[in-house]
């Protein structure tokens, strides 16, 4: 059954309350299950928004329904919405119907609110309701979640009195058989709405260890503060072990203090053994460990003698991992074997027939979406590879194009007058572009030098005509983002490639519809290194210069992007020493003395020998003379 629209005679209007900030009317739907609105109005705004108790029904009996419909609203809304307090929450809980006690509301949108009920299978009665009033813009729905579901749980304490790691540590990792959902998400993220209670204390200790880990002076924190993409490992590596705590383990309070239990760091190790992760994973969480640990030490009655311990454990552990679980090695034919691998010249060939297939299609068709979406790919494609020597990916992701005036949009920029990573129109004619790329990896080590260099005329005449009509057709064609978009490269729904990953996908499936393979973006930077290495390399830049470019040095080419480092050097080898025995056999002929002895004198030597320790001397063997030697 449809919802009667809020004009109907079907809807009977309660009575209306102010408070501070809000304006609330209640509003009782007539439906086979009753359902409560509250038209919620910000009196500075004027943007109406709603309170929906759900069903009536959902506070007699069916609370897995709304616990459902609460945990799926705040997944939808990456657990951030804004709580209510003071008068506006008595006014909102007087006016539900709710437990006047310790209610718990929260204001989340209202398309997230509609999205969630029809995840949770609820009536359609009730969409519906949500439908007519879904007309209105900038509309919000306020959430109630009763006392007595929360009170079947206790919160931990964010701040015990005492701290020390679980002891005696363990001496050898736990046996771990994979359970049947290993493949599962196993991170906190996606099991927090069952500990909803337990978010509080969890938002402190994270907000906590992340200002100890970030801040730029911590005096009580070993080395320097954490970069923004740092935190994010660190955060990423928090999460997951809590969710595999919570998930494998049965934890019921996920916090912090889980990582003082080394029993549970042991199996978490284990867990990721069995599940074939690699040792550089494995060693990235256990860093993450000794951070948690080093916050918690730096806490009132951190100072118990397990810390110390703990630390040392950590390092004994991953320094095992390390050495039981080395890095597995690649090479170019068993890369490409399994389609993970293109060579140079291959790869330059594919992004070339692109970019003239798509300046052809962009003459014959004019500016279109597609055609603009095709200018678009040929561009990141060239910038990636072909034109310049491989840059870091993270610096194409950020390139933000000549339009952009604004502030720098590096996250850990302190510089009032940093620009970012920009590219620049220096003049139009003639035409020179210029890249300017002050934050990159190395930009701290460097002493904060900038890569800078100008763009090559084939590469920057191509960006300057994606830059105008086709970029705009784009942003026009992606109306939830419209000019806003700062950056040169946008994924399909307009927005830049903030996320590594995102750039990841989207140009191994661009590469697969060019007839190449799902070759990871930067695995170009294997493949440019490679090439130049090779005995078969051609002409072009300096090494130093290229490596200056990708933002690193060469010797970095030998230890990490050469994958044929060690068997050419072996090969080169193995195939110089021929040469070098063919010169020492013509040199031994050339200037080999005549070493004919004659029987006669040697006989004589013997016989004229008196002594015993002469005739042994004179008769002993080459073999004798080299173990002498050897003793000596």
């Amino acid at each position: 059954m449809q919802a009667l629209p809020l004009t109907q005679s079907g809807i009977q209007q309660r009575g209306l309350m102010s408070s501070s900030e809000y304006t609330f009317k209640l509003v009782q739907v007539c439906l086979p299950e009753p359902s409560k609105l509250v038209v919620m109005c910000d009196k500075r705004k004027r943007q109406c928004v709603c309170l929906c108790q759900v069903y009536k029904s959902c506070l007699d009996g069916l609370l897995p329904n709304y616990q459902a419909f609460y945990r799926v609203c705040s997944r939808l809304t990456k657990h951030q919405s804004t709580l209510l307090s003071g008068q506006d929450k008595q006014l909102l809980v007087a006016l539900a119907g709710m437990d006047v006690s310790v209610p718990h509301v929260a204001v989340v949108s209202l398309a997230v609110c509609c999205r969630a009920l029809k995840l949770c299978k609820v009536p359609a009665a009730v969409l519906h309701a949500f439908d007519d009033i879904r007309l209105k813009p900038a509309s919000q729905v306020v959430l109630g979640l009763p006392e007595h579901i929360l009170a079947a749980h206790a919160q931990p304490s964010p701040n015990p009195v005492q701290l020390q790691m679980t002891t005696p540590f363990p001496v050898t990792l736990p046996e771990c058989a994979l359970p049947a959902d290993f493949k599962k998400q196993h991170g906190l993220l996606a099991k927090l709405h069952k500990h909803l209670v337990h978010r509080a204390v969890l938002a402190q200790h994270m907000g906590e260890f992340k200002s100890f880990s970030t801040s730029p002076f911590q005096l009580n924190r070993k080395g320097i503060a954490h970069s923004s993409r740092t935190w994010q490992n660190s955060e990423k590596h928090v999460y997951l072990f809590l969710g595999y705590c919570h998930h494998y383990q049965q934890v019921s309070q996920p916090t912090l203090q889980l990582f003082l239990s080394s029993p549970l760091i042991a199996q978490f190790v284990s867990f990721h053994i069995a599940a074939g992760h690699s040792q550089l994973y494995i060693r990235n969480f256990l860093s993450c460990a000794k951070c948690v640990l080093r916050w918690w030490q730096s806490k009132p009655g951190g100072n118990h003698p397990s810390f110390v311990a703990g630390l040392e454990w950590l390092q004994t552990l991953g320094l095992q991992v390390a050495d039981q679980l080395p890095r597995p090695s690649k090479d170019p034919k068993g890369l490409a074997d399994i389609g993970k691998w293109m060579c140079a010249a291959d790869l330059v060939h594919t992004i070339h027939g692109a970019e003239q297939q798509s300046q052809a299609q962009m003459q014959q068709q004019g500016v279109t979406v597609e055609t603009s979406r095709d200018m678009h790919d040929a561009a990141l494609a060239a910038m990636i590879f072909s034109h310049l020597p491989p840059v870091r990916l993270s610096c194409i992701r950020s390139l933000v194009g000549p339009a952009y005036l604004g502030p720098c949009l590096h996250p850990d920029c302190k510089e009032p007058s940093c620009e970012g990573n920009r590219l620049s129109i220096m003049s139009e004619s003639p035409l020179l572009m210029r890249i300017s790329l002050p934050h990159h990896k190395n930009a701290r080590k460097w002493g904060k030098a900038v890569i800078e260099f100008d763009v090559p005329s084939d590469l920057a005449q191509l960006l300057h005509t994606y830059l105008g009509a086709p970029r705009k057709a784009l942003l026009e064609h992606h109306l939830l983002i419209g000019d806003a978009c700062p950056y040169v490269f946008m994924d399909m729904h307009g927005r830049g490639f903030v996320a590594a990953a995102v750039l990841t996908l989207y140009w191994q499936k661009w590469l697969v519809s060019r007839g190449g393979v799902p070759m990871n973006p930067s695995m170009c930077r294997q493949v440019f290194v490679d090439e130049r290495q090779s005995d078969s390399a051609t002409a072009g830049p300096s090494n130093q210069g290229a490596a200056m470019v990708m933002g690193h040095s060469v010797k970095q080419w030998d230890k990490w992007y050469d994958m044929q480092y060690h068997p050419r050097l072996a090969q080169n080898a193995v195939d110089g020493m021929q040469s070098w025995r063919a010169a020492m056999l013509q040199s031994h002929t050339l200037a080999a003395p005549d070493l004919t002895l004659s029987t006669a004198l040697h006989c004589g030597h013997v016989l004229v020998s008196d002594s015993e320790e002469s005739r042994y001397q004179s008769c002993c063997s080459d073999s004798d003379s080299d173990i002498d030697i050897e003793l000596d």
